[in-house]
């Protein structure tokens, strides 16, 4: 029985896709291993990241690391950075085997290849203009006894100006609505509460498929027994219209947690991006969600130094997030990518120019952040515990509210019952001094 080995790299996209290579595996007789050091492996898989030239780097880097970690290992390169340089990963004297996007359904038959052939392999997807199938990857388990991410689709068609994701994934393709409602069913008999639907632009889901979009789906997944929690990913602003709020506000298991991606609060950036809404539009979408949702946690990505952004480019940015108040921002100082066109735009912005924008934002984040939590103390909040977890020196049993608030309840307020997988109903009394997690009794106590 041979060892494997398996580390992923970015996205939640590429971590459901480990974990269905790891199914595949297990199935056909290979032993799962951790990636650690002090840990061999006959076989090391490394899904790549090429969202950015770091994440390239990190990719090489963990490449290198797992033939250093056992040199007789066959190491298989997989994901996006091998898609985006075939043939740099192909030079590289460290990877035995490539396997691209689309293609990691074949790791087994890649790797029974290798060991027949005694050489290296290639499983090369050309991602093309063309549409690819839809690659049918599916989990029956997960790592998290909770919680359960859930792939509806693949590829991109928005070609945003900074972005190689298109490039690296092809068009968008959706996966059967059919297929997605079994995995959903199959999961929560193994006592999943709670599905969080990912890919790489769920907007898009249904755009390539008939009589089904994005809306039709989250009803679908409303109505499978024993899922408690449905939580969706990266939202276009664009998607969020008066018949989307109000057909998703009547569905008691949807998360008011809404991830709607902005990069900029300034038209013209938004513009050169290539970001198909404009403030106005994204700001409507705010206003629908808080319409139709009580007090629903927004949370949002920004790009700080994009190409061209002046300082009164950033400061409407900043006004505009003001304006708006986030329950969380990630903030993101831009990087260039080789292979977009940003990357050729002239007035690049020095580093140092937007590691102070950068910071100015963190802080607002902080705040917004704060204020938001702040909101709910002294009030009853229903979690969903996953883990029993230190807090200076003390045990604590901590989980999610539906809008993404971190609780954490006294372990001796369940009198030795473990609540890990179950819904209880708390008060909220207060916030941890870096303003992260809301402490909180049981309602019954």
């Amino acid at each position: 029985m041979k060892k494997v080995a398996i580390h992923s790299l970015g996205c939640k996209v590429n971590s459901y896709e480990a974990e269905s290579m790891e199914i595949m595996l297990r199935d056909a007789g290979y032993e799962i291993v951790p990636f650690k050091d002090d840990v061999q492996a006959d076989i090391y898989i490394i899904n790549t990241c090429s969202v950015t030239n770091i994440a390239d780097r990190k990719s090489r880097q963990m490449l290198h690391r797992a033939k250093k970690m056992n040199p007789d290992a066959v190491v298989v390169a997989a994901g996006c950075y091998v898609q985006a340089d075939p043939e740099g990963v192909e030079r590289d004297e460290c990877v035995d085997i490539i396997l691209g996007n689309n293609m990691k359904i074949s790791i087994v038959e890649a790797l029974e290849e290798y060991f027949a052939d005694k050489g290296n392999s290639t499983f090369l997807v050309d991602i093309n203009d063309r549409l690819q199938e839809y690659e049918e990857l599916k989990i029956n388990q997960t790592g998290e006894h909770t919680r359960a991410y859930i792939k509806i689709q693949d590829g991109c068609n928005q070609f945003c100006s900074y972005c190689i994701i298109p490039y690296v994934r092809g068009r968008v393709r959706s996966r059967k609505p059919e297929d997605i409602i079994s995995e959903v069913k199959t999961l929560a008999l193994t006592g999943v509460k709670e599905v969080v639907l990912t890919g790489i632009h769920i907007s898009s889901y249904g755009t390539d498929l008939e009589n089904v979009g994005l809306i039709q789906l989250i009803e679908m997944i409303h109505g499978v027994e024993g899922i408690h929690r449905i939580r969706l990913g990266s939202l276009e602003p664009r998607i969020i219209t008066d018949e989307f709020a109000e057909r998703i506000s009547k569905l008691s298991k949807i998360c008011p947690h809404f991830h709607l991606s902005l990069q900029s609060g300034c038209d013209k950036t938004l513009k050169a991006m290539n970001r198909k809404y404009n403030t106005e539009e994204y700001y409507e979408g705010c206003e629908r969600l808080r319409k139709s949702f009580d007090n629903p946690a927004i949370t949002t990505d920004v790009i700080v130094g994009f190409p061209g952004e002046s300082e009164e480019d950033f400061r409407q940015t900043k006004n505009f997030l003001e304006k708006v108040s986030f329950y969380e921002m990630h903030i993101f100082k831009y990087s260039r990518r080789k292979g977009t066109v940003a990357d050729k735009m002239t007035d690049q912005i020095s580093d140092e120019v937007k590691s102070q924008r950068s910071a100015e934002l963190l802080e607002l984040e902080k705040q917004q952040s704060f204020d938001y939590r702040k909101g709910y103390i002294g009030t009853e909040i229903e979690v969903l515990i996953e883990e029993l977890t230190q807090i200076d020196g003390k045990s604590y049993y901590t989980g999610y509210t539906k809008n993404y608030i971190r609780v954490a309840v006294n372990a001796d307020d369940f009198d030795g019952i473990n609540p890990v997988n179950e819904l209880y109903v708390c008060l909220a009394e207060g916030l941890s001094e870096d303003g992260v997690t809301m402490y909180a009794r049981l309602k019954d106590r």
